[in-house]
């Protein structure tokens, strides 16, 4: 398991990360990830899942497409949003609480309605999340870009 000590941070908590990514059904490399990498893990297992949902949108495979937009919603709602810490955080937890919310409402009437606009929708607004992420890694590792 994760034996990173816990980080208290607007974020999140660092020793969650790991029990909400292993919730969400992501083992690869989890126990050596830092708190940094396993969100960036989360936002990369999402955009697969919404990839994985449009494919199965674009053949009628129903039960593969139900099954990648639940991955994706779980990501967000037991990863990200799980993630997050509202009481440290404050205003932009908050929002991103309710980003998270959302966004897990339109995976659910994407499935629904068979509607991939609404996947597009999902990317758009997690994208510049997931970008941002990536671009304070080295920030958060201690180098230099």
């Amino acid at each position: 398991m994760y034996n990173h000590p816990s980080v208290s941070s607007p974020f999140g908590r660092g020793g969650s990360f790991a029990q909400a990514y292993h919730q969400v059904g992501v083992q690869t490399g989890v126990e050596a990830a830092s708190p940094h990498r396993l969100i960036e893990m989360l936002f990369d297992g999402y955009m697969t899942a919404i990839a994985q949902a449009r494919g199965a949108m674009q053949t009628g495979e129903i039960e593969a497409k139900g099954k990648a937009l639940s991955r994706a919603a779980r990501i967000v709602d037991e990863g990200l949003k799980a993630s997050l810490n509202v009481t440290a955080g404050g205003d932009l937890a908050q929002d991103l609480t309710a980003l998270y919310e959302y966004v897990g409402l339109r995976l659910t009437l994407a499935n629904v309605r068979n509607d991939e606009s609404m996947l597009d929708e999902c990317v758009r607004l997690i994208e510049p999340l997931r970008q941002a992420w990536r671009d304070i890694a080295p920030q958060v590792n201690g180098t230099k870009s």
